[in-house]
């Protein structure tokens, strides 16, 4: 009796830590969904409420008035959408090679995701920015694109290549057996068993190129063409001060996109499994 009880402690003790712990991350999405709806008074208030006593779309009407939010959303959309499917279609045939043929590719393959991620943002811009002016794709949507391209490839290579292997290869080697050739092995037996990792590193890819900012404040000056999270900063003043209820409202509004492909691909992500490999 006395260990059903202290189970029964142990999964109140975990339920209870993992409702804390989705409590401190929605926390600032509610609040930012809150001020986003709150008129300039309440804003002012010294003592702020969690639900707006007189919500208001002001906010929403002043940011879409004050700055080119959906221009700067089909710049982010763009550049997010292509470097997710770039990074994805190079990843992928690599990730293959590296976890079925294991020898110095793969050790290599490695040895660059360390070290990729080890360098910090600041360290790469200046060269980065040399080359790209070099190659014409400074102020560029194509050329910022190249560079999430780059930066998100070794993160996705490492993913898949996990994915890759966690496929077993008697499913190919019974393909082979049964007359498959290659191609259609790796189209028939391996493409849709990989399917959840590739949603999930695309998403991955997608979600970080939507909310960049250093790059593209660095690389895109023309306004035309600068993402959203570069917008958003245009919310600031001169002093550093915020215009709360526009930025709120904005960057409410900027969430809405990764949250949605979220939700939409979390069945492909979550509901990838290898029964399938074995019917009949």
């Amino acid at each position: 009796m006395s260990a059903f009880r202290t189970s029964r402690a142990a999964r109140v003790g975990q339920y209870a830590a993992l409702l804390a712990y989705l409590a401190f991350l929605a926390f600032p999405f509610l609040w930012l969904v809150s001020t986003a709806f709150k008129p300039a008074s309440e804003l002012a208030s010294l003592h702020p409420t969690w639900i707006p006593k007189d919500p208001t779309l002001g906010n929403f009407r002043q940011a879409f008035d004050e700055q080119p939010l959906l221009g700067a959303a089909g710049n982010s959309l763009v550049a997010a959408v292509a470097a997710a499917v770039t990074a994805v279609a190079v990843a992928t045939p690599l990730a293959y090679a590296t976890a079925r043929h294991r020898g110095r590719l793969s050790s290599a393959a490695t040895g660059w995701v360390v070290i990729s991620q080890a360098f910090p943002f600041v360290l790469v811009i200046i060269p980065l920015f040399l080359i790209l002016k070099h190659l014409h794709l400074v102020n560029s949507v194509v050329g910022l694109v190249l560079v999430y391209v780059v930066w998100s490839l070794p993160f996705a290579l490492w993913m898949l290549t996990g994915y890759v292997r966690a496929v077993p290869a008697e499913l190919e080697e019974a393909a082979a057996v049964d007359g498959a050739g290659r191609l259609r092995t790796l189209v028939s037996v391996t493409a849709p068993l990989l399917a959840p990792g590739v949603v999930a590193t695309a998403l991955f890819a997608f979600v970080t190129a939507w909310n960049e900012f250093f790059f593209a404040l660095v690389l895109l000056k023309t306004p035309e063409k600068q993402t959203l999270p570069v917008v958003l900063t245009h919310f600031l003043g001169a002093e550093g001060v915020a215009d709360l209820g526009p930025l709120a409202a904005a960057a409410f509004l900027a969430t809405l996109p990764s949250l949605v492909v979220f939700a939409v691909l979390q069945r492909r992500i979550t509901g990838g499994t290898l029964a399938g490999a074995v019917k009949s």
